[in-house]
């Protein structure tokens, strides 16, 4: 007997999370073991309140509207930031609507914390007998996750980060006089997509001059001092500085410290860079700029990394493989590096404890024994991960995107 699939998208959203999507919705169609597919608008909350779509309704007979949503960026389905509890009624609820709409694959893509509820809908499954089927598929721009090389999403943010210091470069290096960018990357406690930007040193480039990621103490009074020194010789130096830096006694560097949490209990960060502007501008009296790119970094479809893009896709396809071909449960679809010369990867499952509510930090010995910069080992994991151009369409001079309106509507329900 088939059974229909439900697909639900958490967190902050990528540049290829829909390739994902896409990948788990292709693969689902397909099977001979799975009927209908259905989509939570905004993920497990949604669910809960029964804002599904048919995902099959929209894609079985529309090839091309997949390809599009394969090359759309941000979430088809919407997101939430929601923390299961342990209260026993709200599980009631969500298997109650699984049964009603004869759910028996579970497919939940998302982060570290989304994999929280990979693991908890896991473990209440297993707790009451019941034989739903639930499976993760990996994302997020910080490249955190443990269990795999390097997570969906960080790629493509990756290759706007290093673009972004190299065009600033240039527009920098017009001018005679001495000044000072800081370029504030995303990143809490993770200084991957900071440690990306060094990709913009190609043909003789040195920008960035500095980068500081969060896995190592911050001194101003060091930072101070690296940027004098690299003024002595450049007009113009460019820093980039995850939004996490924090100095010894662990206290984040920021002019504006938000003593709020997320229901994950993350501490909501804000102004590392203004901080540092602050600071040299009154050290060193120079012209100086903060940029933060914010959440321009998560979602820059128009150029994206073909090698995230295909590799997003593919791990939608791995999961659902395991739920429906496999029958494995708390499980997340992975991939391997095999090789960096030629660049491969294998694909595969990890038992979804590995990875959630856990953080893959960069390793320190990837980091420069002065703090400011990174090592070589840590280019020759980066760079295979940003190449590849990705065909994206365009129409009336601008991406062409996958319609997004239905996330509009509060309710979709399929009851009669």
């Amino acid at each position: 007997m088939k059974k229909n699939m439900i697909i639900g998208q958490s967190g902050g959203p990528t540049a290829v999370i829909n390739s994902s999507l896409a990948g788990a919705i292709e693969y689902a169609l397909q099977s001979e073991n799975v009927d209908n597919v259905y989509g939570m608008i905004n993920g497990i909350e949604g669910l809960m309140e029964e804002n599904i779509i048919s995902l099959t309704a929209m894609f079985r007979s529309l090839p091309h509207e997949l390809n599009r949503l394969k090359h759309s960026p941000a979430m088809f389905l919407g997101s939430c930031r929601y923390k299961l509890s342990d209260n026993e009624e709200e599980y009631k609820r969500l298997f109650e609507l699984l049964d009603y709409y004869e759910i028996g694959y579970f497919i939940y893509i998302g982060g570290n914390d989304s994999m929280d509820t990979v693991q908890k809908m896991t473990a209440y499954a297993e707790k009451i007998g019941h034989d739903l089927r639930v499976v993760g598929i990996p994302k997020t721009i910080d490249n955190d996750l443990v269990g795999i090389d390097h997570s969906p999403g960080f790629g493509s943010a990756a290759k706007y980060i290093a673009t972004c210091v190299r065009e600033v470069a240039y527009d920098t290096s017009i001018y005679s006089i001495k000044s000072v960018h800081i370029i504030e990357a995303m990143g809490r406690n993770a200084g991957w997509l900071t440690a990306a930007s060094v990709l913009a040193r190609q043909d003789n480039m040195p920008a960035p001059h500095l980068v500081y990621l969060p896995e190592i103490p911050f001194s101003v009074e060091q930072f101070v001092s690296d940027v004098k020194k690299k003024l002595e010789e450049y007009n113009s130096v460019i820093v980039v500085v995850s939004e996490g830096i924090r100095d010894k006694d662990g206290r984040y560097i920021s002019a504006a410290q938000s003593t709020e949490a997320d229901l994950f209990g993350h501490e909501r960060l804000s102004g590392a860079g203004a901080y540092l502007k602050s600071v040299i501008e009154e050290e060193i009296g120079c012209k100086v700029r903060a940029l933060e790119p914010s959440v321009l970094q998560r979602s820059a479809g128009h150029i994206a990394s073909l090698t995230d893009v295909n590799e997003a896709f593919n791990l939608g396809s791995v999961a659902v493989r395991a739920a429906v071909e496999e029958n494995l449960t708390g499980v997340f679809s992975t991939l391997t590096r095999t090789s960096n010369k030629p660049y491969s990867v294998a694909y595969g499952f990890e038992d979804v404890s590995t990875v959630a509510n856990k953080e893959n930090t960069v390793p320190v010995s990837w980091i420069s024994e002065e703090g400011n910069d990174v090592t070589e080992e840590m280019v020759t994991y980066l760079r295979p991960l940003i190449r590849g151009t990705v065909q994206t369409p365009f129409r009336g001079g601008l991406p062409d995107y996958v319609d997004i309106r239905h996330l509009d509507v509060r309710k979709q329900r399929y009851r009669d």
